[in-house]
């Protein structure tokens, strides 16, 4: 039995840490939201979601004897979600701004109070735990689930511009560290959700692995294309017009006639050849 506490000791310790850079992973994005003064399309749900699941591991972990290092990772979790949510709410427009206020109000106030009141006169003792365990399971299993947009993102524009491999890698590492938590604390309600986080983590690298070099690939065959079809045109354009300017005036008029024609054909090969935006090819996908 000691045994198993010192393990599960050591894998809480080692799950905090990951957590904690992967609680940090979102920063470089809110910086950039703060020097820009705007939001640019990304979305407040996954931080409002990821709150509310902190805030019921940590109600859990007062419950749950022997827990107490999913009160300091998830402590630390609400404490930066609330800031990214307060810098989101700053710079939102309007609609948006107030969304993730209902939203707040609703689940992270309305929500949380209700639970909190229904297994406190509801459910006693074991039960209790068992109760705030499994709907701790169906929330952090939504969380583990948030990454199957990107995923379906990434199969369909065959890029993995939106899927980092160092988030990926840090959520299975997490994942695996809080399931040997889970296991060694015989406690399921820690153990199931992270099966399921290894599972879609572990998918997102062979996504990644399939993937990485598709953009680059597209990037090196088209633009060397666009640029030599394009010195060639203006090529061709200076020795039909040196040419041209060569012969007698009497053909002035032809000769201006002809350099409008070849003109109006330069400009319409030229807009044939524009190159498409990055957006429109690879898609487009908001964080």
């Amino acid at each position: 039995m000691a045994l198993h506490l010192s393990w599960a000791f050591v894998f809480g310790i080692l799950g905090n840490v990951v957590s904690f850079l992967i609680s940090l992973a979102p920063l470089p994005t809110f910086i950039r939201v703060c020097k820009k003064k705007s939001t640019e399309g990304f979305q407040s749900i996954p931080y409002v979601v990821s709150l509310f699941s902190a805030m019921l591991w940590i109600y859990y972990a007062f419950v749950k004897p022997g827990a107490f290092l999913l009160i300091t990772i998830n402590s630390f979790g609400c404490v930066v979600e609330t800031v990214y949510i307060a810098v989101y709410i700053a710079y939102a427009p309007k609609q948006a701004r107030m969304s993730t206020l209902r939203i707040l109000l609703l689940l992270n106030f309305g929500g949380f109070c209700s639970i909190l009141l229904l297994s406190h006169f509801l459910a006693k003792g074991s039960n209790r735990v068992q109760l705030l365990g499994w709907i701790c399971v169906a929330f952090a299993t939504s969380v583990f689930l948030a990454p199957l947009s990107i995923m379906r993102q990434v199969i369909r524009t065959k890029s993995v511009e939106f899927m980092p491999f160092y988030l990926s890698f840090l959520l299975t590492l997490s994942a695996i560290m809080w399931l040997f938590y889970g296991i060694f604390l015989k406690d399921m309600y820690i153990a199931i959700p992270n099966v399921l986080g290894f599972v879609f983590g572990l998918l997102q690298m062979i996504l990644y692995a399939i993937y990485r070099n598709y953009k680059t690939v597209i990037e090196e065959i088209k633009l060397p294309e666009h640029n030599i079809d394009v010195t060639k045109l203006g090529t061709v354009m200076n020795s039909e017009i040196q040419e041209m300017s060569s012969e007698p005036e009497v053909h002035d008029h032809k000769t201006t006639g002809m350099s409008c024609m070849l003109q109006n054909e330069h400009d319409q090969r030229e807009k044939t050849l524009e190159f498409p935006n990055p957006n429109q090819l690879l898609g487009k996908c908001e964080a």
